[in-house]
């Protein structure tokens, strides 16, 4: 155990998939749940998807801007850590809370991502570290 995945990600929406391998194989090496794995990848794709989506704006869509990705693992839980450069950002406390009453295709846009990795993740944190957005993300490894 203790294997560890390191990936740095273009600023392009085209990497998810590359991430989703990425993630799947770190999965399989170190043994863990389908679920784990699901939940995992859910968590990193919603993240990755609104930095790129919203965190770099006009001036980032050329791709030149990158994402670190790490993710380790020991007996007890999963951690992962996302870095990046883009604009100032805590999703665990400036997203907007989800809309979950009513029909879903009245609901306002925005929040249910952030909600579903604080759902879906045991432990989740946000810090700014000089110019670099850094959440961190644990699961315990038991369900």
């Amino acid at each position: 155990m203790g294997d560890r995945l390191d990936l740095v990600l273009r600023n392009d929406l085209g990497e998810l998939e590359r991430l989703a391998a990425a993630v799947d194989d770190f999965a399989e090496r170190n043994g863990l749940s389908p679920a784990l794995a699901f939940a995992l990848n859910l968590c990193l794709d919603e993240l990755v998807t609104n930095t790129v989506s919203y965190g770099y704006g006009a001036d980032g869509t050329d791709g030149r801007r990158s994402i670190r990705l790490r993710v380790e693992c020991d007996e007890a839980e999963v951690r992962a850590e996302l870095e990046d450069d883009a604009a100032a950002f805590d999703p665990f406390h400036e997203a907007p809370p989800p809309d979950l009453e009513g029909d879903i295709d009245e609901r306002r846009v925005g929040g249910l991502g952030v909600f579903l990795v604080r759902q879906s993740m045991d432990r989740v944190a946000y810090r700014r570290a000089g110019d670099r957005n850094i959440v961190t993300l644990a699961k315990a490894r038991t369900a």
